[in-house]
């Protein structure tokens, strides 16, 4: 199995860099990680609901084509299913189990993601009906992906 991360953006802070990586390289025993980083769009101060709706079509163009035929889509949302870590890891389990070789997480940028592309996931998820920022998303996602190996495992980290 593959897991592969589609994220809005390039990530700059360093502290997330090194957090993001010791994750990954964790989840190395287990399973190939594959981050890739579209282009965001600048999105002038107080946009237009229209400019806004450019911004986020352009975006979703770039993430469409890194999206492979068979892969199972995971967007990351605020109005999608909340899971526990338990929950979170059946899923991740039950997925492999229906023969998907590639699980592909997507985390877009401050605007969100575009409607049409939320329609076309297999699943929405949820983290909290906080807002956290997309950078930090990222190293929280990939923890939840570790965590979610672990709990596979029985380890006393989920602990």
């Amino acid at each position: 199995m593959k897991i592969k991360l589609l994220v809005v953006g390039k990530l700059k802070e360093k502290y997330l860099q090194e957090g993001i990586a010791e994750y990954v390289k964790r989840l190395g025993r287990f399973t190939q990680v594959e981050i890739i980083e579209v282009s965001d769009e600048k999105t002038p101060n107080q946009a237009s609901q229209a400019e806004n709706f450019n911004i986020l079509e352009k975006e979703e163009q770039r993430l469409l084509t890194k999206i492979g035929e068979r892969d199972y889509v995971i967007v990351l949302a605020i109005e999608g299913e909340q899971l526990s870590s338990e929950k979170l890891s059946q899923k991740l389990s039950q997925i492999t189990l229906k023969g998907y070789s590639t699980i592909t997480f997507i985390v877009g940028g401050s605007l969100g993601l575009s409607t049409h592309l939320k329609k076309k996931a297999n699943l929405l998820v949820s983290f909290g009906k906080i807002t956290l920022p997309h950078q930090l998303m990222r190293l929280v996602l990939v923890e939840q992906i570790y965590r979610s190996f672990m709990i596979q495992q029985g380890s006393p980290y989920h602990k």
